[in-house]
């Protein structure tokens, strides 16, 4: 009888060690220690160099969306048994913050108990909009996405994550506050007499209503700043008020229908990151303006979009025209702390010294939860070969 694929044996063997250990998080060494013998047994393989080869496997798993890239060697087993979603899903809020005891990770996922189980489910399919209340940070309404599925959290027993579909994540240009004028942005939390209605306002997981949904987006990705693209990159973006073509008596258009816009999304990405570091480059220092107003600055994904990094503000760095190039091609990468690592395939290494600041250090914002997030930072380094 023939043995295993690679494949097929890899898969079980991560499947047994996160069911073992409990933690969807695992590394390939300890995969080795663990699984090794039995992956060699299942695939009957006598070659010489079988770490290299689950290396290889490991990576084709990662583009199936079978594990997810943690850091230097590390995954996260993505293949979750997923909770029934619910029929009628409708739109919905996230209450999460910068000090939540339970460890949201709004690109990729948001955490909570069974008690939010019924109201997690009816919006899984449908757009969600995150919000941080003033005792947990004090943003507001300030990002959005779409629930992908619910699964069990295999790290501890009575919690649930909502998985956020890959590529629909988007911070807002600005935050939207929860009350504007004295009045709650979010008309859905007023009772009849106009008043707010605390027990609504304090829960975790509620809907929202279209119009409410479409009021939030509107502040918060409306022109806040006057940040223009570079020359270039003047194509236009869909409309926040309409779809192209659209009579203005055919009424409100639903503001989800314009968040997957890949150009749309890139503009506002632009503008968000651009606003965090007030337009200046990161490793430069440089802020750049032409006649019209322009900036030069860009705003550069740390994980490409392509291999699933997020429009998040901590997946992005405000990089100069010249330095996104070098970014990009893995001439250039950052450490952690945000010392400014060259890549020994530099012709002109003097030159580029001169260019970014004199003590090797990104300047990041001031705010943490902006700043790049290691997880990112780790890929980029480990995909153009950086020291972990």
């Amino acid at each position: 009888m023939a043995g295993k694929s690679w494949s097929e044996a890899v898969a079980a063997a991560i499947r047994r060690h996160v069911l073992r250990t409990g933690s969807t998080i695992f590394d390939r060494q300890t995969l080795i220690d663990a699984e090794g013998e039995r992956i060699l047994i299942e695939t009957e393989s006598g070659g010489a160099t079988p770490w290299q080869t689950l290396s290889r496997v490991l990576q084709e798993l990662r583009d199936q969306g079978i594990v997810e890239f943690v850091g230097p060697g590390t995954y996260r087993y993505a293949s979750l048994p997923a909770a029934p979603a619910q029929a009628g899903s409708t739109k919905g809020v996230f209450v999460t913050g910068l000090y939540s005891d339970y460890g949201d990770d709004p690109p990729r996922f948001y955490r909570f108990p069974t008690r939010w189980l019924n109201a997690a489910q009816r919006v899984v399919g449908d757009w969600i909009i995150y919000q941080e209340p003033r005792r947990a940070g004090g943003r507001g309404y300030f990002a959005v996405g779409k629930v992908q599925s619910i699964a069990p959290d295999p790290n501890e027993a009575g919690m649930f994550l909502a998985l956020i579909e890959q590529g629909t994540f988007l911070e807002f240009g600005r935050d939207v506050p929860f009350q504007l004028d004295g009045r709650a942005v979010e008309r859905g939390l007023l009772d009849a007499n106009g008043r707010l209605n605390n027990g609504r306002a304090v829960q975790s997981i509620r809907p929202i209503s279209n119009a409410d949904f479409n009021r939030i987006v509107e502040l918060g990705l409306m022109d806040a700043e006057p940040e223009m693209p570079r020359v270039g990159q003047l194509e236009p973006v869909p409309s926040m008020v309409a779809e192209a073509g659209q009579e203005a008596f055919e009424g409100p258009v639903d503001r989800a229908t314009v968040l997957v816009n890949r150009k749309f999304r890139d503009a506002r990405f632009r503008r968000a990151v651009l606003h965090v570091y007030e337009g200046r480059c990161a490793l430069t220092g440089m802020r750049l303006v032409n006649g019209g107003g322009r900036l030069e600055t860009e705003a550069a994904h740390i994980m490409s979009v392509g291999d699933g990094g997020p429009d998040a503000v901590n997946n992005g760095i405000a990089l100069s025209g010249t330095v996104h190039w070098m970014f990009d091609r893995g001439l250039i990468g950052l450490s952690d702390a945000g010392d400014i690592l060259l890549s020994s395939k530099i012709n002109d290494r003097e030159g580029v010294e001169k260019m970014i600041y004199a003590d090797r250090r990104a300047r990041w914002p001031s705010t943490p939860a902006y700043r790049p997030h290691p997880r990112y930072l780790a890929w980029h380094r480990e995909r153009f070969g950086f020291p972990p």
